[in-house]
């Protein structure tokens, strides 16, 4: 407990620099800066919050009160130590609403995990329910034996699978990603996870089998940065020389996609309104090397990505929605989870929920996450901490569950629809080309000597310039060095450190200490938590006097970091890794590999890596003693430095990234490999007799044009009958109708064909308004709505050539139909129907049996993935029917709605939308129980359907580029100003966006997400080039807003 003269002398600081900062209604947050400056009052307010006990402020406070005087600073700094005690109390208040939430949580998953075992249990004999029972409720980690038999049943990646040609994509999407000279610590964006892709990527194309990886980011065309960032490609390696099958597309790239302001450098927490902008993206440039590779490789077929693999909530909220567009598996690697950060700031205390999710759209983050795991087939992590620790945290995830599943899974019993994604602990990998073995002698230290000596006869020897840097810091530069290597993160302990340093005499006689902690060039300039490091470690040397014996140098480039190892090394050094958590620890695995023992934190991967390596010791990060213990018993003790040097080198090749990807490969392998496989034949490049009717009428057109042309340039009377049947035949095929869309003297627009016209149309309008009456009707005025933009589309003839038609509906096939019908429109007026929300795509005049329109086969295979029916429709009643702390409601709130189900949707009429449960609660639920899907409300929220996982409306967009060719740029999307829950979904991409207001007017959105979610901002970007809104609904406007979208992108 802190004295009241330490807490008086704090107080009087506030007070000087200013007090009226300090806020009264919440906690202050975690920032020194306002505006760009560092903030004196925010950092003694931090002090006095989180390091005084209340009980402490109390006293000062009653003190200060009896021996109170008329001078107005008395009276200030009673008031001021009044509102930092109301700070202190409200601390404890989060806490204790920290613990109610994570019990509640814990009482959720209870829930769900035993309905789970309920309906796991009914289709087992009495000996497999014990099992089963028995696996689920197991705490301990299953025997080390069983989990390397299991390994063993997967066939290890060799080079007998060289004759393979995989094409591999990655996903990196925030920070500065490039292949050489990487900036490294330059924010905290740009760290260790981007070393590790681009490594990856490099060592996964020299493996056997793998012929072309693609690593996907953010091109960014910034001043603030280099121009390397902005370049479309970069090259990081190429083919192998020892294949003679190598095309010229082969080895490992770069591939940049823009999304998001084109020229402004953003932090990821700023990102994720553009994320469907980078799918439509990398979708493009995926389907165009698929076809390139086919033609290298493929024998005319495309050769399609062999796994997706996001890494980073980002990119795996990315990953799963391009592996359900292109049907291919996915991984992920989370590197840094949002779960398990925001469970540590809650327990600071420092900042409510709020603050957090408004500050690190934590939230949208989870959400992310979940997603991810969901449709995830593999999921890798560094170390089993993480999936127990940390992956446990997750709605998705439970690990007694994925245990059932896969025990049943193995006996062939049925899952009843429920999935739990694989784990897998592949730990990272390293490139060891450059590093040099260093042997033991008495040159050991020459290099270092040859810096230090006098300059009188001797010839200094060139040596690398920052052990120059690093050594003007030293009075003795001979001494052992203590070296850290991270950013000046909190959570990186880096003040525990020097502290410990700074309070041991012994420990500062024995050794110098190191700080590498990234680059700065102002610290005012430098984010509020790197700063607020940075200002503690330089306070803390000059409150313990350490000129002269701790090193801290400004700047470094990446291939200085093998220098500073082996500078380190050479002193017969410690490597120490003191983070409070560490999800893995790559620079104890490059520490030993340059021959430095470690101390490192015995809180997540480096327990792993010690298990593996044996080369040092663990320590308590909270034990500033066993911190200093651990050092000096390294240092002193020479016998177990040299064991531990030699431990780590003799084991370190099992962190080499040809073992990586070994073993990554093979545990990819074991997934349940998909890929596009049509069950209708796709169009080539050359088209038969069998063409259909209308195609051939297009040639016509065409035809018709140049005919027209001619006759006019040569003046030709003769041609005056040609001319005017071509007239008057294009006149039948476009000449729009007052009186209707369909003139008894228009050609047979409903004439079958082989194909779907989709696959010639340059664009699409695509009409996805929710307009519906409290009954879930259609609207009146939505049929008249659609009448005007079809004919608006007709107003250019030009385009209208190569314009084609959808319709996007949460209605049935049969209901849409009728609807169309009462305005006089045909369903052959449109390419394509897609209808129940996304569940079932049709096109009209080419998939008919006996005149019935029949749902494109091909999309239902699309999209079954992790489609659980049988297990769902008696989970989501239970679910719908059970109030918080009841057993079940008195009457349901639902009705399932047969009539508007099919194979691939599950709808149900809500009979009171006031006991209905939001689409976030809904689908938290049946994450826990192992159900993945995507429920949401519709028809103005008086319908809920419940469909495919990665099926949806936008999705299904996507899903027609894939199948017939037709880019999502190059549609455009006409919405309401609200809709059914997924009308977010289909306002952002690449496609445009026009928004009609006033149109819509009963959504359902206000069911979407409940309190303390992410919110719409952080899926829709504000501003858009591509979304235009319209205020009235008339044709010449509708048209002109087409014509001005047109030239925002090309078509």
């Amino acid at each position: 407990m802190a004295g009241n003269e330490w807490i008086n002398g704090y107080l009087e600081a506030i007070l000087s620099t200013g007090a009226s900062t300090i806020e009264e209604q919440k906690p202050a947050p975690v920032t020194l800066r306002d505006g760009g400056h560092f903030n004196p009052t925010k950092y003694f307010v931090e002090e006095v919050v989180t390091s005084v006990d209340e009980s402490d402020l109390y006293r000062t406070w009653i003190k200060v009160v009896a021996t109170r005087n008329t001078r107005e600073r008395s009276s200030r700094l009673e008031n001021m130590c009044w509102r930092i005690w109301h700070l202190t109390r409200k601390k404890k208040q989060l806490e204790w609403e920290e613990v109610q939430r994570v019990t509640n949580r814990r009482w959720e998953r209870e829930q769900g995990r035993r309905e789970a075992t309920e309906d796991l249990s009914e289709d087992l004999s009495e000996g497999e329910k014990g099992d089963g029972i028995g696996e689920m409720m197991q705490n301990e980690t299953p025997p080390k034996k069983k989990f390397q038999r299991q390994i063993s049943n997967l066939e290890v990646w060799s080079d007998d699978k060289k004759e393979k040609k995989l094409y591999v994509v990655l996903l990196s999407l925030h920070g500065l990603v490039r292949g050489e000279n990487m900036e490294l610590g330059r924010d905290s964006d740009t760290g260790g996870q981007i070393k590790y892709v681009v490594e990856l990527a490099r060592a996964l194309s020299k493996m056997p089998g793998v012929y072309r990886v693609d690593l996907f980011t953010r091109q960014i065309s910034s001043p603030e940065i280099d121009w390397s960032y902005g370049e479309p490609t970069e090259m990081l390696t190429a083919g192998g020389d020892d294949d003679d099958n190598i095309g010229e597309s082969s080895g490992a790239y770069i591939v940049r996609i823009p999304f998001g302001p084109r020229d402004k450098y953003l932090q990821k927490e700023l990102l994720w309104p553009y994320i469907q902008e980078f799918v439509d993206g990398a979708l493009a440039h995926i389907l165009n090397m698929s076809k390139v590779l086919g033609e290298q490789v493929g024998g005319g077929q495309p050769v399609w990505p062999y796994v997706i693999h996001g890494h980073y909530a980002d990119a795996g909220d990315s990953a799963a929605i391009l592996s359900g567009a292109l049907n291919v598996p996915m991984v992920l690697t989370g590197h840094s989870l949002g779960r398990n950060k925001l469970e540590q700031l809650l327990k600071q205390g420092r900042q409510s929920k709020e603050d957090i999710n408004s500050t690190y759209k934590m939230m949208r983050r989870i959400e992310a996450e979940e997603l991810s795991l969901d449709a995830a087939e593999l999921v890798i992590t560094s170390t089993k901490q993480e999936i127990d620790e940390q992956w446990g945290l997750y709605d998705g995830f439970d690990v007694k569950l994925e245990k059932v599943l896969r025990a049943r899974a193995r006996r062939g019993v049925n899952c009843h629809g429920r999935f739990m994604p694989r784990m897998a602990v592949i730990p990272p990998g390293m490139d060891f080309s450059n590093v040099m073995s260093q042997e033991d002698g008495p040159e050991v230290d020459g290099e270092i000597f040859q810096l230090t000596a006098s300059a009188e006869g001797t010839s200094p020897k060139v040596v690398p310039s920052i052990w120059s840097e690093v050594m003007r810091f030293f009075r003795n530069p001979h001494k052992p060095v203590i070296l850290a290597l991270s950013r000046p993160d909190p959570k990186k302990n880096l003040t525990t450190l020097l502290k410990a340093f700074g309070e041991s005499r012994p420990l500062r006689e024995l050794a110098n200490l190191v700080l590498i902690m990234g680059n700065r060039d102002d610290i005012d300039e430098m984010s509020s938590g790197n700063a607020s490091v940075l200002t503690t470690v330089l306070k803390m040397i000059d409150k313990f006097d350490l000129y002269g014996q701790v090193a801290y140098p400004k700047h470094h480039k990446q291939s200085d970091v093998p220098e500073i190892y082996r500078f380190a090394a050479k002193t017969k050094g410690v490597f120490i890794n003191p983070a409070l958590v560490e999800p893995f620890g790559l620079t104890l695995i490059e520490a030993a590999a340059h021959g430095l023992p470690m101390v490192a934190t015995k809180n997540g991967g480096p327990v792993d890596i010690h298990r593996a390596l044996n080369n040092g010791l663990l320590v308590d990060p909270h034990d500033q003693q066993a911190i200093t213990d651990a050092l000096i018993r390294l240092l002193s003790d020479k016998n177990m430095w040299h064991e531990c040097r030699k431990n780590g080198w003799k084991n370190i090749h099992l962190f080499s990234w040809p073992e990586h990807c070994r073993t990554y490969l093979t545990r990819v392998a074991a997934c349940r490999m998909r890929h596009p496989q049509w069950q209708t034949n796709t169009p080539g490049n050359d088209l038969n007799t069998e063409e259909s009717f209308n195609d051939s009428l297009k040639d016509v057109q065409d035809m018709s044009l140049r005919l027209s042309i001619d006759a006019d340039l040569a003046g030709l009377g003769s041609g005056s009958d040609m001319q005017d049947q071509v007239k008057r035949l294009l006149n039948k095929m476009n000449k729009p109708d007052s009186g209707g869309l369909n003139d008894p003297n228009k050609l047979p627009d409903n004439v079958t064909g082989k194909y779907p016209l989709l696959w010639r149309r340059r664009r699409l309008i695509v009409i996805a308004l929710d307009g519906y009456d409290d009954k879930g009707a259609p609207d009146k005025k939505m049929i008249q709505i659609v009448q005007r933009i079809i004919k608006a589309a007709q107003l250019d003839p030009q385009n209208a050539r190569v314009s084609g038609f959808a319709l996007s509906t949460a209605m049935p096939m049969l209901e849409t139909v009728e609807f169309l019908k009462s305005g006089n429109i045909q369903a052959n007026d449109f390419d394509v129907l897609i209808c129940s929300s996304g569940s079932e795509v049709y096109y009209p005049g080419t998939y008919t049996e006996d005149g019935k329109l029949l749902p494109d086969p091909d999309y239902a295979a699309h999209i079954d993935y992790r489609w659980g029916v049988e297990g769902l429709k008696k989970t989501i009643w239970n679910v719908m029917n059970t109030a918080e702390g009841e057993e079940r409601k008195p009457s349901s709130p639902i009705e399932e709605d047969l009539k508007s189900s099919n194979a691939h949707c599950i709808s149900y009429k809500i009979k009171d939308i006031t006991k209905a449960k939001r689409v976030d609660d809904l689908r938290q639920k049946l994450r826990m129980r192992g159900l993945r899907c995507h429920p949401m409300y519709c028809r103005g929220s008086s319908s809920m359907q419940v469909i495919p996982l990665l099926a949806s409306r936008a999705q299904a967009l996507r899903y027609l580029f894939v199948r017939w060719g037709l880019n999502v740029a190059n549609m455009f999307v006409f919405l309401g100003e609200t809709g059914d829950t997924d009308y977010e979904e289909l306002i952002s991409g690449t496609h445009k966006t026009i928004i009609m207001k006033g149109v819509v007017s009963n959504g359902s959105e206000a069911i979407l997400r409940g309190p303390g979610s992410y919110q719409k901002e952080d899926v829709v970007p504000n501003e858009s080039p591509l979304v235009a809104c319209i205020n009235e609904a008339t044709e010449d406007k509708i048209a002109n807003t087409l014509k001005e979208l047109s030239k925002s992108g090309i078509m």
